[in-house]
């Protein structure tokens, strides 16, 4: 989905990347080994960037949720919010990279209940916090943590909400182009490994 505004800033190519923005360009290659379309669109005002690698980093690398616990929740913001790139992406990442099962990640870029009842707790309470915006009841939390979660786990998942907010809400005015690295993954294509 994209917005039907497109803002008129072309995507930030590395000859016209100085300062700030070159910095995180050329920090993404070193780290991914190419720099992201979304990351090119997002450089154009480096505090965006910045503040979306910054909360990236910490939901994934001092978070308390596992690699696939992590894909359940970006996937689940993603889809809800309407991003195709950030739903190719995480598909991607979810099969290859976290371990996330393929009919789990399926059923996530569909929007559908999981047959796990740890990650489908997971789901529900991501969404709900979603369509609440934040306001989440107790049944909803009370269930969470029964599925053996805790407050920590709700607000990182805030983090994530926050995060995807930044890269989803910009892919929307960027219109981004998918990647070559996530065109197996588009979202009108089913979820098969390349």
């Amino acid at each position: 989905m994209t917005a039907e505004y497109k803002v008129e800033l072309p995507p930030l190519s590395d000859d016209r990347a100085e300062g700030l923005a070159k910095d995180l360009l050329d920090g993404a290659r070193a780290k991914l080994g190419f720099v992201p379309n979304m990351y090119r669109g997002m450089a154009n005002d480096p505090g965006l960037l910045s503040t979306y690698l910054h909360g990236y980093a910490h939901f994934r690398e001092q978070g308390n949720f596992p690699p696939p616990e992590q894909e359940v929740v970006f996937l689940t913001i993603s889809q809800a919010n309407g991003c195709s790139y950030c739903v190719a992406a995480h598909s991607m990442l979810a099969v290859k990279v976290s371990k996330l099962s393929q009919a789990h990640t399926q059923a996530l870029r569909e929007g559908k209940p999981l047959d796990d009842p740890k990650l489908e707790a997971l789901r529900r309470f991501t969404h709900h916090m979603w369509e609440t915006r934040g306001l989440p009841t107790r049944a909803e939390a009370e269930a969470f943590k029964a599925a053996g979660y805790g407050d920590v786990h709700i607000l990182e998942i805030i983090l994530a909400m926050a995060v995807k907010t930044i890269s989803n809400y910009a892919n929307h005015v960027n219109h981004t182009e998918l990647d070559a690295a996530f065109a197996d993954f588009a979202v009108d294509k089913s979820v098969e490994p390349a």
